[in-house]
C-alpha cells in the first residue's frame, strides 16, 4: 500500500519536475522518499528538485551520490547526479559524474549525448572548410590521436 501512494507521489513530482515546476513537485518528492527510503530514485530525484526549486547544492549532492552508490549500473542516476552539480555551475564534476557513469552503466547513450552537452569542441583544422569536410574529419582525427599521444588531449 505505502509503496504504491510512493510511487504516486514520485510520478506526480516527476510530471512537475518535467514541466519546470521545480518548487510544486518538491513535496511530492519529499513525501515519496518518506514513504519508502530506501529506492535509489526517489532519492536521486528528490536531490535533482532540491537543487533546481532550493539551490541546495550539498544535501541535493549527497542524495545523489547515496543513490549512486546504492545502483551503480543505472544511468539516469549518474545523469541527475551531473544535473545538480551542472546547475551548482560545477561543470568539471558533472562530468566526472557522466564518465563514470560511462564506466558503470554500460555505456548508455543518454550519458554520452549529456557529456556531449558539457564539453567543448575544438574548432575544426581548416576554418574555411566545414566541420564535416572529409579533409578536416580527417586531419582531426589525427589531431586528436596525436594530442592524446603527447598527454595534452583534455
Amino acid at each position: 500500500m505505502m509503496d504504491t501512494e510512493a510511487f504516486r507521489e514520485f510520478k506526480t513530482g516527476l510530471t512537475l519536475l518535467r514541466d519546470n515546476y521545480a518548487v510544486k513537485a518538491l513535496p511530492h518528492m519529499r513525501r515519496a522518499v518518506d514513504l519508502d527510503k530506501n529506492n535509489p530514485y526517489y532519492m536521486s530525484y528528490l536531490g535533482v528538485v532540491l537543487a533546481r526549486s532550493e539551490q541546495k547544492w550539498g544535501e541535493a549532492e549527497k542524495l545523489c551520490d547515496s543513490a549512486v552508490r546504492m545502483k551503480r549500473n543505472q544511468a539516469q542516476l549518474y545523469l541527475n547526479l551531473a544535473e545538480v552539480y551542472a546547475t551548482a555551475g560545477r561543470k568539471e564534476e558533472a562530468v566526472e559524474a557522466l564518465q563514470s557513469g560511462l564506466k558503470f552503466a554500460r555505456r548508455d547513450v543518454r550519458l554520452t549525448i549529456a557529456m556531449n552537452k558539457l564539453t567543448s569542441r575544438r574548432s575544426p583544422v581548416f576554418s574555411f572548410l566545414s566541420r564535416r569536410h572529409p579533409l578536416n574529419r580527417q586531419i582531426g582525427i589525427l589531431r586528436h590521436r596525436a594530442l592524446r599521444i603527447f598527454g595534452q588531449d583534455s
